[in-house]
């Protein structure tokens, strides 16, 4: 079951530790995510899109507002893919992916099957060690999808690898989305991305942040990387963000 993500009047400031000043990041900021939404946050650099995810994952706390992730059955899980894989190198991809599973009180008979949805079935006793950037990507993606989420969150999952690696990681990641029931939140840079994997796109801007643009993504899905649809978006979205 997804889950419901609800911001509302968020303020959060930050003291710099070049200046000793106060940054506010947030201001009376709200958004709401329906359940089975991705929303992509986009904008430039410090509009607060990764301390925003941070929030809704717990790892940070709002200096006023209220911060709601719920479902219809509890406790909600939350799955997290970080821009590097953070992976333990001395233990097996398979172990890597039952670390997490087992933290969430989930089965691991179903870890073989989610090995083999991201491509990684041959290298399920090899240590990530030996694996390519694009594979180790993928371990990160099975382990948060190993806690069977309500909602995932995506901290720039891609944007370290190549064009061609992160292109066919977007394809895996738009069929676990499209055969998982979940709810999601992207942070992302690649405009393209963002219109490519998701139902809305929110554009960030100003300190402290604000939502200068909203843009539903409304096209069926599997949908196509060459499809001239996904350019426009493409296109409106940089505007935004410029």
């Amino acid at each position: 079951m997804s889950a419901e993500i609800e911001l509302k009047g968020i303020s959060k400031s930050f003291v710099s530790k070049k200046t000793g000043s106060a940054q506010t990041i947030f201001d009376d900021f709200s958004l709401d995510v329906v359940p089975g939404e991705l929303v992509s946050l986009v904008g430039a650099s410090g509009a607060g899109k990764t301390t925003l995810l941070h929030l809704v994952a717990g790892l940070e706390n709002a200096d006023a507002g209220t911060v709601r992730v719920s479902t219809t059955d509890a406790p909600v899980r939350i799955g997290m893919v970080f821009q590097q894989p953070r992976l333990l190198d001395w233990i097996s991809v398979t172990k890597n992916v039952e670390i997490a599973a087992k933290a969430a009180g989930q089965s691991l008979s179903e870890i073989p099957e989610l090995l083999e949805a991201v491509g990684l079935s041959e290298y399920a006793d090899a240590f990530p060690s030996v694996l390519s950037g694009g594979q180790r990507q993928r371990v990160a993606v099975a382990r948060a999808f190993a806690v069977n989420p309500d909602v995932v969150l995506f901290d720039e999952p891609f944007s370290a690898l190549d064009e061609l690696t992160g292109r066919k990681l977007r394809l895996l990641l738009q069929t676990l989305l499209t055969e998982r029931s979940v709810t999601g939140l992207l942070v992302t840079h690649n405009a393209l991305e963002a219109a490519f994997l998701s139902d809305r796109v929110v554009v960030l801007a100003g300190r402290p942040a604000r939502v200068v643009q909203d843009i539903r993504v409304d096209l069926p899905r599997p949908r196509s990387t060459e499809d001239s649809t996904l350019f426009d978006l493409h296109r409106d979205i940089i505007a935004h963000i410029a």
